[in-house]
């Protein structure tokens, strides 16, 4: 259950522990998270590491995702796997009391240097948000959780509709309570509901889980809007991909990919 009561998806308790609270709730689980939040707090544990060197940027973040990550009390860890000098590859953990590790992320950061080179950016151009609209989200069984701390809207599809959608995202409430929020994590919040915007199969009957998450950035992220172009391929033997090109309002800035495990419900 919740264990904090801060406007905010966590409450920061102590350095490197926190506490959830129900914004953090998935559809699915009462009991569980959505990855979104969880990916931007190992993002944010990245980023604000003891030894961060301000010329590096994170250019890629591989997520595994064990198992579903509680709403309890969790602690997150840090160590560097290769300092070089134009490359840094660091490895955040995730863990509940008492638990082990649920959810861990790879880091890989690359040296910025600002006008070094010309700024090649091509890729699809969506509508902004300003065109977009709300659209219902899937019945939810609670009354607050991920859906209700995200404004999401649509340019194209929905929730309720099965293909390819086109979703803008914001956070409603900070990643830490009290705490600007990074504009890494307003990506990383949003960037694991792309499955969940363009999914090809019937929720009621299908489950589809995402036991990873990758997201590439070349370009640092501006404003509060991110956009999800996504789309979800399935074979039939159980395994999909799930592809979102991610925008802001600026432009393209990357992409993310969600491995995905299908299967009828039980």
């Amino acid at each position: 259950m919740p264990t904090s009561q801060a406007e905010a998806f966590y409450e920061r308790e102590a350095p490197g522990r926190f506490l959830p609270t129900a914004c953090t709730r998935g559809p699915w689980d009462p009991d569980s998270q959505h990855a979104g939040p969880a990916a931007a707090l190992l993002g944010l544990a990245v980023e604000e590491r003891p030894g961060a060197r301000p010329d590096l940027r994170v250019a890629r973040l591989t997520y595994e995702i064990m198992r579903p990550v509680p709403i309890r009390p969790l602690t997150v860890t840090t160590r560097v796997l290769r300092a070089g000098r134009s490359v840094e590859l660091v490895e955040a953990g995730l863990a509940p009391d008492g638990g082990e590790e649920v959810m861990r992320a790879t880091a890989l950061l690359m040296k910025a240097a600002p006008d070094a080179v010309p700024a090649v950016s091509p890729g699809r151009q969506v509508p902004g948000p300003g065109e977009a609209q709300p659209e219902p989200f899937f019945p939810v069984p609670w009354d607050q959780g991920y859906h209700t701390a995200m404004d999401i809207r649509f340019t194209a599809g929905s929730f309720l509709e099965r293909g390819p959608a086109t979703a803008w995202m914001r956070m409603r409430v900070p990643l830490v309570a009290g705490e600007e929020i990074t504009p890494l994590s307003r990506v990383l919040t949003a960037a694991d509901s792309g499955n969940g915007v363009s999914t090809e199969l019937d929720f009621h009957r299908y489950v589809f889980i995402n036991p990873d998450l990758t997201v590439g950035l070349h370009r640092h992220p501006e404003g509060e809007w991110v956009c999800l172009d996504a789309r979800s391929m399935v074979d039939g033997a159980g395994i999909g991909l799930a592809e979102s090109a991610l925008h802001d309002e600026k432009g393209p800035l990357g992409r993310s990919t969600q491995t995905l495990y299908v299967a009828p419900r039980g």
